[in-house]
C-alpha cells in the first residue's frame, strides 16, 4: 500500500497505541503488525516490506517477552539493542513502533496464559518448556492490543507459526496470519537475532543445518526411505561442527504429525547447538 516517511511515532502504553489505531480505523485505513524481540535484521525487515505490501499501516511490535524463555541464562544473554532497531526500522515504512514495558504487558496480579495443545508437544516444545505457553500469551495479547487486520511472521519458526494460526482461529481473533520466506545469509544460513552470539568459527560451521536439511529433502524428494536420510543428515550436522543436534524431524505442515514415510507435503526441521547458541531451522519437502 503506502509508504510513510515521516519518523516512527513510539508509542509505550496499550492507552496511546489504540488511540492511534482509533484514529486509522476512522479513516479507513487498514493495519498490519510486525510482533519481535527486537535486536532487528534484514529477515525482520523483509516482514515489515510485505506488511506495508499488503497494508495501509504497519506496527512493529519490540518486546523481549521474559515468559517464553525457558532458562533465564537465555533471556540474559538475548541482545537488546533498541536505538539500533528504531534507525533500522525509520526508512522501512513503518508507522508506529510499540515498545511496551514488562509492568504494561503483565501488570501486578496478572494470571492468565494462553495455551495451545497438540501443536505444541514434540521438536521445540519438548526441549523448551512453557516456551509456547509464553509466545501464545504474548502473541494474542498483541493481537488484541494491535487490533490488526494481519500478522506477519517468518517461517522460520514453522512450529510457532502454525501454533499461531490455530490460537487465532480457536479464540476467534479477526486476523490473518501470513508466513513469510525465510530470509538467508549467502551461505545459506538462516537469518536469526541469536546469529549474532555465534563465535568467528561457530558462524563458519553453521550453515552446515541448512545444508544438511537440503540434501535430506532432495534425498526424500528421490523416494528414499525417511529414517536411513534422517539419520545421515543428523551425522552430516554434527561434522559439519555442531555439538548437539535436538531434533531433527519429518511432520506434515499443517498439523506437524510426525512422518515415517512421505506420501504428500512435508516439513523437515531440526535445531541443534552450536557452542552455547541453539540454531532452528526447517525446509519445506
Amino acid at each position: 500500500m503506502t509508504a510513510h516517511s515521516s519518523p516512527i511515532q513510539v508509542v509505550r502504553s496499550v492507552v496511546e497505541l489504540r488511540a492511534v489505531t482509533r484514529g486509522w480505523r476512522q479513516a479507513g485505513d487498514s493495519v498490519a503488525v510486525v510482533p519481535t524481540m527486537g535486536a532487528l535484521h534484514d529477515g525482520h525487515l523483509s516482514l515489515v516490506a510485505q506488511a506495508r505490501d499488503a497494508c495501509d499501516r504497519v506496527i512493529v511490535t519490540l518486546f523481549v517477552n521474559l515468559t517464553q524463555f525457558d532458562r533465564p541464562e537465555d533471556l540474559a544473554k538475548y541482545p537488546r539493542t533498541e536505538n539500533r532497531d528504531r534507525a533500522v526500522l525509520e526508512p522501512a515504512g513503518v508507522d508506529l513502533l510499540f515498545m511496551p514495558g514488562v509492568d504494561e504487558v503483565y501488570p501486578p496480579g496478572f494470571a492468565t496464559t494462553v495455551s495451545v495443545s497438540g501443536l505444541t508437544s514434540g521438536m521445540c516444545g519438548d526441549f523448551r518448556p512453557g516456551h509456547f505457553d509464553g509466545m501464545a500469551t504474548i502473541v494474542a495479547k498483541l493481537f488484541l492490543m494491535t487490533g490488526a487486520d494481519r500478522a506477519f511472521f517468518g517461517e522460520k519458526d514453522w512450529q510457532q507459526l502454525q501454533i499461531v494460526r490455530r490460537l487465532a482461529a480457536d479464540l476467534n481473533i479477526p486476523i490473518e496470519v501470513i508466513g513469510c520466506p525465510t530470509v538467508r545469509e549467502a551461505d545459506g544460513l538462516a537469518m536469526s537475532s541469536r546469529n549474532a552470539r555465534l563465535s568467528p568459527p561457530d558462524r563458519t560451521a553453521a550453515p552446515a543445518l541448512y545444508a544438511a536439511l537440503t540434501h535430506a529433502a532432495q534425498r526424500l524428494r528421490g523416494g528414499e526411505d525417511p529414517a536411513p536420510v534422517l539419520e545421515a543428515a543428523r551425522a552430516e550436522i554434527l561434522a559439519g561442527g555442531f555439538a548437539r543436534v535436538e531434533y531433527l524431524d519429518l511432520r506434515h505442515p499443517q498439523t506437524l504429525t510426525p512422518l515415517d514415510r512421505l506420501d504428500g507435503p512435508a516439513r523437515l526441521l531440526a535445531a541443534a547447538w552450536l557452542g552455547p547458541v541453539r540454531l532452528i531451522d526447517n525446509v519445506a519437502v
